[in-house]
């Protein structure tokens, strides 16, 4: 690289590192949260397993349970998981949710209800629900899982940082910045090393986020998208920004750049993840990502 060009980076970073900061003083603040809630009677080998809602999980999921695989590997569920039958039986530990549907009125929808509902009703035993700082409409999310006294909440950052990767990584080590580029594993994964552990493994984290891409009549993109839960085959829907009112499309650019972006995310992960001496396992038999090493069930 050019003398010039280490000139223009060095800025660049400059620039991006204290933008993160400002941005973070204004919308968050600078507590680790997570840590300071901490684990939940961690299992002692410190293996987490997240659980994705990839189409793979219908496959996987049914082998955990027979194995009983929550008693050697602490479980952390996502999304509306918890809408599923094997909930109560995989009894997960945590439980992530990120998407702006789960918090904004432009998301709101009677599945995301319904979770909410499932939570209160179905949560017997402890268990650490983990949602987004950012929260500009203020929801409530005890009110919503009806003051579970078995639910626990515990706010994780959410904004990415961009800037000198030395200053990345020690921000994360104390918990200020965020996993979250783009999708709630990444949040998981991200948790799973504040919290402590020394292995993570993924489970049903497919990313075939490219398959059954299409672009309709009317110019909306859409996707044909499949899920551990779906029983029927589903056919492509347009894909819309959740925090917007009324939602709109996404153009086929702005999908390819966050998908590109979730990719490099997990690159992220990865490194952070060596530095504190943590593995992640991508367990997910035909997964997109790239990034960790591979181990069969």
């Amino acid at each position: 690289m050019r003398l010039t060009e280490k000139i223009i980076a060095a800025l660049q970073n400059t620039f991006d590192t204290l933008l993160f900061l400002a941005t973070m003083a204004v919308k968050e603040d600078f507590r680790n949260h997570v840590a300071r809630a901490g684990a939940q009677d961690m299992n002692p080998s410190r293996r987490l397993a997240i659980l994705g809602n990839g189409p793979s999980l219908a496959e996987q999921l049914p082998a955990l349970i027979e194995r009983q695989e929550w008693q050697r590997v602490d479980m952390m569920a996502v999304n509306f998981f918890a809408l599923s039958e094997e909930f109560v039986q995989v009894r997960p530990k945590y439980y992530v949710i990120s998407d702006p549907m789960f918090f904004r009125a432009a998301g709101r929808s009677e599945r995301v209800d319904a979770l909410y509902k499932a939570l209160a009703e179905r949560v017997t035993w402890p268990m650490t629900l983990y949602v987004q700082y950012y929260n500009p409409e203020h929801f409530d999310y005890r009110a919503a899982i009806a003051a579970n006294p078995m639910i626990r909440i515990v706010r994780f950052h959410s904004i990415v940082f961009h800037g000198f990767r030395s200053v990345e990584f020690w921000l994360y080590r104390r918990g200020i910045g965020s996993g979250n580029f783009g999708t709630v594993v990444q949040n998981g994964e991200f948790i799973g090393i504040l919290l402590g552990y020394k292995q993570i493994e993924l489970y049903g984290v497919d990313h075939t986020l490219l398959d059954g891409l299409c672009v309709d009549n009317e110019n909306r993109l859409c996707r044909t998208q499949s899920h551990y839960y779906d029983t029927t085959p589903q056919a492509p829907k347009p894909i819309y920004y959740n925090a917007t009112n009324p939602p709109r499309p996404y153009t086929m650019h702005e999908y390819l750049a966050e998908t590109a972006e979730l990719f490099r995310g997990h690159e992220v992960l990865r490194d952070w993840a060596a530095e504190e001496g943590v593995r992640i396992i991508n367990r997910t038999r035909g997964s997109m990502i790239d990034a960790y090493e591979r181990e069969p069930m």
